[in-house]
């Protein structure tokens, strides 16, 4: 299959089945960290786990560490390094803590590595594993999304492989399977609509954090929740997929489906369209990236179409949900807008989260932002951390005033 940015080194990936393949997994605690590690107990004899990382959760992480005989452990708040080392006393295993560990365990020799850690706080992490030439799989969309460019080049200049891991962009490339992208008319994006679907934007108006993270099929962590509320999610997955999949940014769609059993779409120029289907279990994508370019069993629920009844699906509806439509604007205009929309997103959902700020007020805070700093196009990783780190103060500015 031609992909000019796409994700296949051409390498080949040892089978599971065939001998052991090495992993190192960077948010290790987290909802995607710990259902690989679920995957990792079903197939025992298929993986070894020689690297984990968390960013605080110094007792969670050592037990992770010693139940797979990890030769590293690395905690990224250096506070929690005493609390790490105590935990894994006795063990062998090596207590790390810091920003520079985590660059230092992305050299650790592995097969695999599952990129998971939530923000900008995992861009430099996976920079590194794609510059040594990894199979990298992706479950940080932010890091794609402040730094695409970078990052499609790092892989293709280093032969890394960059497997998607969120449940749309793995349903376009499990749906690109012998197919060539050139031959693509349409990639259409699912949403479920998130928690606020059917609600009035007097109703979000007044919406509290805990009915925002309440999604109604999937079980995520607060800041993607408050995405998915907000619809931003879409968004950045729109940006995700303008990079993975160079069809262009017209031929990239968004589709509401509420049941999320259909995961996305690849239309063909012949007007074939084949769609992946499944669960809404990250387990399923999570599998898929873990074993290609072989398939493994999972405990996952069949998809039982029957018992469902219908699948429906509505146009997006940009008056209540700006956030896809400013997304699109962002990729759009190319340079640091991606990166300043990234940052000032995280900084306005945090603001929500704590009470801060109203849910509309995500949304307004992130235009005001990107109005109102236009840096040069960033040329390498330390430009778009600089860009990061502004952007993040221009926005807690704005939640002051």
């Amino acid at each position: 299959m031609s992909r000019p940015n796409m994700l296949s080194s051409g390498r080949t990936v040892p089978p599971p089945s065939a001998f052991p393949r090495s992993i190192s997994i960077f948010g290790a605690t987290g909802s995607v960290g710990t259902s690989t590690l679920d995957l990792v107990r079903l197939n025992p004899a298929a993986y070894r786990v020689v690297a984990l990382t968390a960013n605080s959760d110094a007792q969670g992480l050592a037990r992770l560490a010693r139940e797979f005989s990890t030769e590293v452990a690395v905690i990224g708040d250096p506070a929690q390094h005493d609390a790490l080392a105590d935990a894994l006393e006795g063990s062998g295993i090596q207590a790390w803590s810091g920003p520079q560990a985590l660059l230092d365990a992305a050299d650790i020799d592995a097969d695999w590595t599952m990129a998971a850690i939530v923000g900008c706080a995992g861009l430099a992490p996976i920079m590194r594993s794609l510059l040594r030439g990894r199979s990298v799989a992706l479950a940080n969309k932010e890091a794609l999304v402040s730094s695409g460019a970078l990052m499609i080049e790092a892989a293709r200049s280093s032969g890394a492989t960059l497997l998607p891991v969120d449940s749309e962009h793995n349903a376009i490339f499990q749906c690109l399977a012998g197919g060539n992208i050139d031959e693509v008319e349409s990639i259409t994006l699912t949403a479920s609509g998130g928690p606020f679907r059917t609600w009035t934007s007097e109703q979000m108006r007044v919406a509290r954090p805990d009915q925002a993270v309440a999604h109604p099929n999937w079980s995520m962590g607060a800041k993607i929740s408050v995405d998915s509320a907000t619809m931003f999610n879409k968004g950045l997955e729109l940006i995700e997929a303008h990079h993975l999949f160079p069809v262009g940014l017209d031929a990239i769609r968004i589709l509401v489906h509420p049941q999320s059993v259909i995961h996305s779409m690849v239309e063909y120029r012949d007007r074939s369209t084949l769609a992946q289907l499944g669960s809404p279990d990250m387990k399923i994508p999570i599998a898929s990236a873990l074993a290609w370019p072989q398939r493994i069993a999972t405990q996952c629920a069949p998809l039982d179409l029957a018992t469902i009844g219908q699948l429906t699906f509505e146009p997006l509806d940009d008056e209540r949900f700006p956030g896809p439509g400013i997304c699109r604007a962002a990729i759009a205009a190319g340079g640091g807008a991606p990166a300043i929309l990234n940052a000032a997103n995280e900084i306005a959902v945090a603001a929500f989260l704590a009470g801060r700020i109203g849910f509309l007020d995500i949304a307004a805070i992130v235009s005001q932002v990107l109005a109102g700093y236009t840096p040069p196009a960033p040329q390498c990783l330390q430009d778009v951390q600089a860009i990061d780190s502004e952007a993040r103060t221009i926005a807690a500015a704005a939640i002051k005033t």
